[in-house]
């Protein structure tokens, strides 16, 4: 409860402690390549030191050079040229034999090594008798790589935790709701019992039967809305059905509800289309794409309902006149919370592509649009054996 309470605080206590602990683990491996590259720079000193003994064991003719000579092939790891004070090379320490004869390459690394650090100079009595330009050892480079490297891993590791708490949020907010949809379908269900049984007494009475027929419709269509949210959470069963039959329902039911002022078109082959469909849910479909369609042409337009087949699949289009639909929109009304209206929760389209391409193995796209002149969406979906 206490952790519930200040959970805020807590994570913001961990973040600041991470970030504290990462730039205390930098700051000290940045130390430790300094330190290491300061003692490197020792090294290459001590180098030029004994180089000095020798150039002056050379002129007096001193003949006890052990320690000189020891110190001088000690070097076994940090790379290095010596350029003799008339600008030829010297001599060439651990780098590529292969390539000690080519000037250019030497040249390069010259300069390479000069980024790296400073030359050291070899001086007997004041003149410089050589130069030393060295680098970083193989091991001093792994060591800058080090930084990059753990930041590499703190980064995956808390894109790891940012996951994990992620989708663990969403399958807690899609638990909430679907036991929402399944509780608003539990309470849709008793008024609705009700309906039937005033349906039936209407019979009975001196009423127009055509009314009847009509409340009879928009009865089967609650039932149909309680259906669809009690199967939100569970896996859909699909069955084969004929996909040209189940659109034409539900664009009958949706035509004979919707404005006058629209002009309806239905496009369809010849025959039956058997595709594995969940009834209830592609008619939800259906019915959000027709109804984003109008809302597009504010009640005033052409839509156009199209079935076309190929081979192996089935094309269900719905076609407005309506504003259109940006380019790089394309594949945001699909996400949840996208839209352009000033009511509504954006809802209707991340459903739309969740039936199609979660339940149903299908895609939905925007196949075309063009501004103030409509858009086409596009559902395809796998044709039944």
């Amino acid at each position: 409860m206490i952790f519930t309470k200040h959970s805020n605080a807590f994570r913001w206590i961990i973040v600041v402690a991470s970030f504290a602990i990462v730039s205390l683990i930098l700051w000290k491996t940045y130390e430790f390549f300094q330190h290491f590259k300061d003692e490197e720079r020792t090294k290459m000193e001590n180098w030029s030191f004994a180089q000095t003994e020798l150039v002056d064991s050379d002129i007096e003719k001193n003949t006890n050079l052990d320690l000189t000579l020891k110190i001088l092939s000690s070097n076994k790891t940090t790379p290095m040229i010596t350029i003799n004070e008339d600008g030829s090379v010297g001599s060439i320490n651990n780098i590529d034999e292969k390539r000690i004869k080519d000037q250019d390459y030497i040249n390069k690394l010259i300069e390479k090594f000069k980024t790296e650090n400073n030359p050291i100079y070899v001086k007997f009595e004041g003149r410089i008798y050589s130069t030393i330009y060295y680098g970083n050892s193989p091991l001093l480079n792994k060591l800058k790589y080090y930084p990059l490297a753990l930041l590499l891993i703190i980064v995956l590791f808390g894109a790891v935790i940012f996951f994990f708490y992620s989708s663990n949020k969403n399958a807690t907010q899609n638990k909430l709701w679907s036991g929402m949809a399944k509780e608003t379908a539990h309470q849709i269900g008793t008024p609705l019992s009700s309906l039937i049984g005033w349906t039936e007494i209407l019979k009975t009475e001196n009423v127009n039967p055509d009314y009847i027929v009509e409340i009879e419709k928009d009865v089967d269509r609650l039932q149909t809305i309680t259906e669809r949210f009690s199967k939100i959470g569970s896996i859909p069963v699909l069955e084969k059905a004929d996909i040209i039959k189940e659109t034409i329902e539900s664009y009958d039911y949706l035509k004979s509800r919707s404005s006058k002022l629209i002009d309806f078109d239905l496009k369809i082959p010849e025959g039956k289309i058997p595709v594995n469909l969940n009834k209830q849910l592609y008619s939800w479909t259906i019915e959000n794409l027709v109804k984003n369609a109008i809302d597009a042409m504010k009640g005033r337009g052409k839509l156009t309902v199209e079935i076309s087949q190929l081979e192996n699949d089935v094309m269900v289009s719905v076609t407005d006149t309506g504003k259109g639909i940006s380019k790089k929109d394309f594949n945001r009304i699909f996400e949840p919370g996208f839209t352009t209206k000033k009511r509504g929760w954006g809802l209707g389209l991340s459903l739309t592509k969740r039936i199609i391409e979660d339940f149903h193995n299908g895609r939905i796209k925007v196949s075309q649009s063009e501004k103030d002149k409509g858009s086409t969406i596009q559902i395809r979906l796998k044709r039944a054996n």
